[in-house]
């Protein structure tokens, strides 16, 4: 199922693909969101994400009711929605600087979409797949121009149910999507790892045939990286310059040194899953077999004497017979004289 974003190859026969997600957190700077995209790129990140919208665009400029976030546990709590997304915004006269500054650095650029004219934007600066986030996974007329781009589409899975999934699958497979990843995700803002469910990402592999990842919001990257032993070939992770500058997502954001653990350490999971294999793993591995207890004649003996406990032991290095023969040779006696160290053999016996 592996296919191309650009020129990196997305499956799991390849190392994660990363990608630094600066959302909100450029602060309403150009040249903040510059360094974002270079100190990403600087990280080791595969690829750099914003979100293309207006406040406008996203909701209505109303201050009460259910457009003021009451949830006392909410980090926006207070806030007006259209407040927020005026502070989280990426101006559209910055996307074409923020792209080509990620390009002359090897980034891959992207964006999530939240309507038609988004796209069309996008699809402007030739952007090379789209990412529809969690609140939109069940706009079906925005999915299905996403697809109609031909281009890969990652999803994030947040809050659908498994009826709601197959209804966005079907929209966007028949609207022109080919190459598509499923991204697990858990819309609060932090997530708990306890809510995180990666179990779940096996499962939707195998019921949806896709490329499976991670949106994840947790803090630290632990998640992230047992998400790899699941599958992920994808992982998504909010990235800020230092969480102490604030930003609307800074709070569940990674620095530019968890970002660099981060993908050394996707790789080094997804490394270490290798294949089924049993004995030595390599030729260095072989070498170790060597260092197995193995049959030693642990006290210098005349031809004739019996071999006892005393005289003969079950000790490192490897080079005498298996310890399985230990009580096959007890009582046996020695047919020449051996010193202390000698590696016990069936040439010795009889």
């Amino acid at each position: 199922m592996s296919f191309k974003i650009s020129n990196r190859t997305v499956g799991t026969d390849f190392a994660p693909f990363i990608v630094a997600e600066m959302s909100g957190n450029h602060a309403q700077s150009l040249d903040r969101a510059l360094k974002i995209v270079e100190a990403a790129a600087i990280a080791g990140a595969h690829a750099i994400k914003i979100q293309t919208f207006t406040a406008d665009t996203m909701t209505l400029d109303i201050r009460e009711g259910e457009f003021l976030l009451s949830d006392k546990k909410s980090l926006w709590q207070g806030r007006t929605l259209f407040d927020i997304y005026s502070e989280a915004h990426t101006p559209w006269d910055w996307h074409a600087p923020i792209f080509q500054r990620a390009r002359s650095l090897g980034l891959i650029p992207f964006s999530t979409p939240f309507d038609s004219t988004s796209v069309d934007l996008l699809e402007k600066l030739d952007v090379a797949c789209y990412k529809i986030a969690s609140f939109e996974n069940t706009d079906l007329p925005l999915i299905r121009r996403v697809a109609a781009t031909g281009k890969p589409l990652l999803i994030s899975t947040g809050m659908a149910n498994l009826a709601e999934l197959n209804e966005t699958v079907s929209v966007a497979r028949e609207a022109g999507c080919k190459d598509l990843v499923l991204l697990q995700c858990t819309s609060t803002y932090p997530a708990s790892p306890q809510e995180s469910n990666l179990r779940t990402m096996p499962h939707m592999r195998q019921s949806f045939n896709c490329e499976i990842g991670l949106s994840d919001h947790t803090l630290g990257i632990g998640v992230s990286v047992a998400s790899v032993a699941l599958g992920a070939s994808v992982i998504e992770k909010h990235f800020t310059l230092d969480r102490k500058d604030g930003g609307v997502d800074s709070t569940f954001s990674i620095e530019p040194a968890e970002m660099a653990s981060l993908v050394l350490e996707t790789e080094r999971a997804w490394q270490s899953l290798g294949c089924i294999q049993y004995g030595p793993s390599s030729d260095s591995e072989s070498i170790s077999r060597d260092y197995r207890r193995s049959l030693y004649i642990v006290s210098d003996m005349k031809a004739g004497e019996t071999l006892t406990p005393e005289n003969m032991r079950a000790i490192r290095p490897g080079l005498g017979l298996p310890t399985k023969y230990y009580s096959i040779l007890l009582g046996k006696k020695i047919n020449h004289n051996v010193i202390k160290g000698t590696p016990v053999g069936w040439n010795l016996i009889g």
